[in-house]
C-alpha cells in the first residue's frame, strides 16, 4: 500500500512539474526593457526606447514622476520629455495622448510593443531662484554629449500603469570615454554598454548613474564598500583630493551607528559646477538607499568644498536609517504621482540633520563650542520661521500653501526636536540611553520591507521609551506649543548667552554687498544696498568694480576664495583693494572694519550636570 502511495504520489508531482514547465514556457516572462543612447545626441536631448509587457486593457497610460521621495516638491519631470511616440509589433504608430504634464495615454495598448521619447535635462533650465522655484540639482538631469550625463533614473524612465512591480533591465550605450558611476552592477562586460537590473521601478529610481570620464576612489569601511566618483569640469578637483576627508568622515558615521545598517555599497557621485548660465545652481544633495547625489560649484576652494561635503554627505549618509530604514507606509508603496505625504519629516529629515551635527561632537570631529554653536543657530533660524505651525500637519501637508514655505524649518526645528527628545531620553535613563538607541530599536521593530502607519509612530515611540517622550511629541511635536528650549537644554546643564559676533564684509545672511557682471565676469559693490562701515571707511562705493585686494586678483571664478579668506581678517587688519571706477583704476588703502551683531549662543554653566552633558555629547 505504502509504495502504491508512493508512486501515485511520485507520479502526480512529476505530472505537477510537466504541467508548471508547459506553463512556464507558454507564458513569456513579463519585464520591462529599457534603452538610453548616451551616444547619438541630438540638440541635447537623449533617446529613450521602452519595450513594454503585454497588456490586456485596450488602453493604458505611462507616467514620468511628479514627485520623487526625498524631495518635497512637485517638479513634474514629464514636462522634459518630448516626441513621445508608441508602436506596435510591426513599426505602426499607435494613438497616444498626453493627459497631464507627466502622463501619456496609449490607444490599442494589447498590441503595443514599443514606446520612445526625448529626454531634456533639467540643469540647463535652472534660473538659480531659489528653493522651490527650479528642480533641486541633485535631483535633476544632466546631458552634456561626450563630457558628462547626471542621470537621476526618475527624470530618464517612467511606469506603466499597475506594472511598478515589474523587473526593470536598463540598457546605456554610452561613448567608450566615459564611466557610469552608481551602486547598480553592469552586468555587460563591453566597454560601451552598461545593463543595470532592479526587481522593480522603486529601486530604479533610488539608483543614480553618474557618466563621465572616469575619476573615483574606492575604500571599505566596516564592511561597506564607498566609491566616490567626481565630474570637474576643468579637471581642479579628483575624487582622491576629497577622499581623505571622506573616509574620515564616513568611518566615523559607521563607528557611531554601530551594527544598525547593513548596506554593502555606498556611492558618492559629485557633480562640480561651472556656474555658466547653462549649469547647475541648486547646491546640496539628495539621499537613495546606497548613493548620494551632490552638486557643488566648482569654484569653492578646496577645503571649503570638503567642509561642505562633510556637511551635506553626512546628512544623506545618516538617511540610511530614517525614512529609508525606518518609514511610513505612505514612504513604502510612494505614488510618484499622486503622493500622499507623511506626517513624520521631523523624524526623516530632522532626526537625520541632528544626527549629522551630533556624530562630530560624538567621533571628535568637531569640539563642545562648535556643536552648541550649531544648535544656538538653528534656535535662532527657527524663529524666522511659523513656530506655532504642528509640524506633523506641515510634514503631511509639505506640498501646499501655506505649509510648504515651512519646509526648510525639517533643517533647523526638525533638528532641535531630535535634540530635546535625545536629552529627555538621557535623563531618564541617568544617561545610559539616547535618540541613537530609540532609532536602533525602531529599526528592529520595522525596517526597510516593513513600514509603519502613520497615526501610530508616537504611541510605539513612548512604548519603547518614557511617557515624558510621548507628552513632548503631543505637545511640541502634533501641537502648536512653541518648544522652550532652555527648559530641556538646562537638564544637561546648558543655558544660553548674549555673544558679538563679527560677520562677514561681503555677506549679510543670505544677503551678499556684492554682485557679478556674468558678462565680464567683474566683481562689482551692489547699487541696491546700504553699505556698511567697511565700505564707507576705505571709501569703496556702489558700482564699484572690486579687481584685487591685498594684491591678489578677484573675478566670479575665484570669488569663493575671496569670500573665504575674507572670513580670517580681523579688525584693523592693513587691507588694499584695486578697483576700477568710472572706467580708471585706483588703489584705496585702509584698515579692516568688521561688521557685528548680537547673537544668542549657548555654553555649558551647570558643573553639576557635566556627566549627563557628556552623555549626551559622548554617550
Amino acid at each position: 500500500m505504502k509504495k502504491s502511495i508512493i508512486a501515485l504520489a511520485l507520479v502526480a508531482f512529476l505530472w505537477n512539474n510537466q504541467v508548471a514547465n508547459a506553463q512556464k514556457k507558454a507564458t513569456p516572462k513579463q519585464d520591462i526593457k529599457v534603452g538610453i543612447d548616451l551616444i547619438d545626441v541630438k540638440d541635447d536631448k537623449v533617446k529613450v526606447t521602452v519595450k513594454s509587457p503585454k497588456f490586456t486593457a485596450d488602453k493604458i497610460t505611462y507616467s514620468i514622476p511628479k514627485i520623487v521621495p526625498g524631495t518635497y516638491s512637485e517638479d513634474n519631470y514629464g514636462k522634459y520629455i518630448e516626441d513621445f511616440k508608441a508602436f506596435d509589433a510591426k513599426g505602426t504608430a499607435l494613438a497616444v495622448t498626453k493627459t497631464d504634464d507627466n502622463t501619456w495615454s496609449i490607444s490599442n495598448a494589447k498590441n503595443l510593443a514599443t514606446i520612445t521619447y526625448l529626454v531634456n535635462d533639467t540643469f540647463d533650465t535652472e534660473k538659480g531662484g531659489g528653493f522651490g522655484t527650479d528642480i533641486f540639482s541633485p535631483a535633476g538631469t544632466n546631458i552634456d554629449a561626450g563630457t558628462n550625463f547626471v542621470i537621476n533614473t526618475h527624470g530618464f524612465v517612467g511606469y506603466f500603469q499597475d506594472k511598478k512591480d515589474l523587473p526593470y533591465q536598463v540598457t546605456i550605450t554610452h561613448p567608450e570615454t566615459l564611466w557610469g558611476a552608481t551602486s547598480m552592477i553592469d552586468t555587460d562586460a563591453s566597454a560601451t554598454k552598461d545593463v543595470f537590473n532592479t526587481p522593480r521601478y522603486a529601486e530604479l529610481v533610488e539608483n543614480p548613474i553618474m557618466y563621465a570620464k572616469p575619476d573615483y576612489t574606492s575604500f571599505n569601511v566596516n564592511g561597506m564598500e564607498i566609491q566616490i566618483a567626481v565630474y570637474s569640469p576643468s579637471g581642479k578637483v579628483t575624487a582622491e583630493s576629497i577622499t581623505p576627508e571622506m573616509k574620515k568622515m564616513m568611518t566615523a558615521q559607521k563607528t557611531f551607528l554601530g551594527d544598525i545598517n547593513a548596506t554593502k555599497k555606498y556611492s558618492v557621485l559629485l557633480y562640480l559646477s561651472s556656474m555658466k548660465p547653462e549649469d547647475a545652481k541648486g547646491f546640496g544633495a539628495l539621499e537613495h538607499p546606497t548613493a548620494t547625489t551632490v552638486v557643488l560649484p566648482e569654484m569653492m576652494p578646496l577645503d571649503e568644498l570638503q567642509k561642505s561635503m562633510i556637511d551635506v554627505v553626512s546628512h544623506e549618509f545618516f538617511h540610511i536609517l530614517t525614512p529609508l530604514t525606518i518609514h511610513s507606509n505612505e514612504i513604502q508603496y510612494f505614488d510618484y504621482n499622486a503622493p500622499k505625504m507623511s506626517q513624520h519629516l521631523w523624524m526623516y529629515e530632522g532626526v537625520t540633520e541632528y544626527f549629522a551635527n551630533l556624530f562630530q561632537i560624538n567621533q571628535g570631529l568637531i569640539d563642545e563650542t562648535d556643536f552648541l554653536n550649531r544648535m544656538a543657530e538653528k534656535i535662532e533660524q527657527a524663529k524666522n520661521l511659523d513656530d506655532k505651525m504642528p509640524f506633523t500637519t506641515m510634514s503631511a501637508n509639505v506640498l501646499k500653501s501655506p505649509y510648504k514655505d515651512q519646509y526648510l524649518n525639517v533643517y533647523q526645528k526638525g533638528a532641535l526636536i531630535g535634540m530635546c527628545i535625545d536629552i529627555i531620553i538621557r535623563e531618564k535613563s541617568n544617561g545610559e540611553r539616547g535618540i541613537l538607541s530609540l532609532m536602533q530599536q525602531l529599526s528592529k521593530e520595522y525596517g526597510v520591507e516593513k513600514a509603519f502607519n502613520d497615526d501610530e509612530l508616537f504611541a510605539k515611540i513612548t512604548a519603547l521609551t518614557y511617557p515624558e517622550v510621548g507628552n513632548f511629541l503631543s505637545t511640541y511635536v502634533s501641537g502648536p506649543t512653541p518648544i522652550p528650549y532652555e527648559i530641556f537644554l538646562a537638564k544637561v546643564g546648558v543655558t544660553k548667552t548674549n555673544d558679538k559676533k563679527a560677520g562677514n564684509v561681503f555677506l549679510k545672511g543670505q544677503s551678499p554687498y556684492i554682485t557679478v557682471n556674468q558678462a565680464t565676469k567683474e566683481i562689482l559693490v551692489r547699487p541696491d544696498t546700504e553699505l556698511i562701515d567697511f565700505y564707507k571707511k576705505l571709501d569703496l562705493r556702489v558700482n564699484d568694480i572690486i579687481l584685487a585686494i591685498n594684491d591678489k586678483a578677484y573675478t566670479l571664478d575665484n570669488i569663493y576664495e575671496m569670500i573665504g579668506e575674507s572670513e580670517n581678517w580681523k579688525e584693523n587688519d592693513a587691507i588694499t583693494v584695486k578697483i576700477k571706477r568710472d572706467g580708471k583704476e585706483q588703489i584705496l588703502t585702509g584698515k579692516v572694519s568688521l561688521p557685528y551683531e548680537e547673537v544668542e549662543g549657548l555654553k555649558a554653566t551647570d558643573s553639576a550636570k557635566t556627566n549627563m552633558k557628556n552623555a549626551w555629547l559622548k554617550g
